[in-house]
């Protein structure tokens, strides 16, 4: 009996092909609930959509307002479905934690090394996935000065794949078209067989000044 139960649930367990559709299928979904609002609000206007990749990418915006996360996915269209990294708090609110999660939206637990978060994120770009991660990993308002983090660097040379780096218009204005610059991607450089923690932390800043020089003159 005990092996027929097993066979059973190894039978309808979801393989990564059946997975990435039940996904796309949720992220079109709530791409078409939020789209008419963000529409008619906050309206996007989308430079460099010939630079997303057809594969796998780690797609690194600048950060600024708690709504980035919709202009990005605005800025690169239906078409292009995405997973995404989201601090843990959002995911343990009630029914929209479960919501995004079956989007393939997935928390991180950013007062911990969250091995899990890790595990999720390089599974999904591994299986041909477009990830989408801050590497700020936490807004930055103007005057602050916030060492970006290593983990996009990180995810990018462990999977093989281009990081992708986005700016979106730092200041948001309602009823007007709202900025989202998409850059090309590029693979990081290092020496050796993997990257030093010197070398991430230097592949971190460069994603930033390269992020920051989209921006220039768009405000």
């Amino acid at each position: 009996m005990s092996e027929e139960i097993t066979v059973k649930k190894s039978a309808t367990k979801e393989n990564p092909e059946q997975r990435k559709k039940r996904m796309d299928w949720f992220f079109h979904l709530l791409y078409l609930i939020v789209w008419p609002y963000f529409r008619l609000i906050h309206p996007v206007h989308a430079v460099g959509r010939e630079h997303i990749p057809e594969g796998p990418a780690v797609i690194c915006p600048n950060h600024t307002t708690a709504g980035d996360p919709f202009y990005v996915v605005f800025a690169f269209g239906y078409q292009w479905p995405m997973r995404a990294m989201a601090k843990v708090q959002i995911m343990r609110v009630p029914f929209i934690g479960w919501l995004l999660s079956k989007a393939g939206v997935f928390g991180v637990d950013r007062d911990t090394t969250d091995v899990k978060a890790v595990r999720t994120a390089m599974k999904f770009l591994k299986e041909g996935d477009k990830l989408l991660m801050f590497p700020e990993g936490t807004r930055v308002h103007d005057g602050e000065d916030v060492q970006a983090k290593v983990g996009a660097a990180l995810f990018a040379t462990r999977t093989g794949v281009p990081l992708l780096p986005v700016y979106i218009q730092r200041k948001k204005k309602r009823f007007r078209r709202n900025t989202v610059v998409i850059g090309e991607p590029y693979y990081p450089k290092y020496d050796g067989r993997k990257p030093t923690n010197d070398e991430l932390q230097g592949m971190a800043q460069d994603l930033m000044e390269r992020v920051r020089l989209l921006g220039e003159g768009v405000g």
